[in-house]
């Protein structure tokens, strides 16, 4: 039996924040949670240390792309927050090269952490990339 699944061929990741839509990248590193482990030894027992799950850790997520249109948006993103930011939720969401979602990602509490512009050489030519870093607590639930 044959199934439709829409492979992530060609994948195009679209940042949006609260209102504020960034634009769409063409890498996203970083999505994922790990559990802390917290290792505790009991006395007389000598067969093995407990291994006892505490929290969830997110790593930042990291999103590039070749220097575009789009570029004005985050520049404007990082400039309103010197009068002060609030966190708000983002999504993320995977297209292919249609434009059909595939996948998406909630993210709770949202905080801004890099921009890193890029360098522009003439001695070494070729695409110049930007790319935004930010930091998480969780993902939301599907709606």
């Amino acid at each position: 039996m044959l199934q439709d699944t829409d492979t992530a061929l060609s994948v195009r990741y679209k940042l949006a924040l609260d209102s504020a839509n960034l634009g769409t990248f063409s890498t996203c590193e970083g999505l994922g949670a790990e559990v802390v482990i917290e290792q505790r030894e009991e006395g007389g027992n000598n067969d093995f240390v407990w291994q006892l799950p505490s929290r969830l850790k997110y790593p930042n997520i990291k999103l590039s792309r070749p220097l575009g249109r789009e570029t004005e948006k985050v520049a404007t993103w990082f400039a309103s927050m010197t009068s002060g930011y609030q966190r708000c939720t983002g999504m993320i969401q995977a297209m292919n090269a249609q434009g059909t979602v595939i996948a998406e990602w909630s993210l709770y509490d949202v905080v801004p952490v890099r921009w890193t512009g890029p360098v522009l050489n003439p001695d070494q030519p070729k695409v110049v990339m930007e790319t935004v870093e930010i930091a998480h607590h969780g993902f939301l639930p599907s709606a």
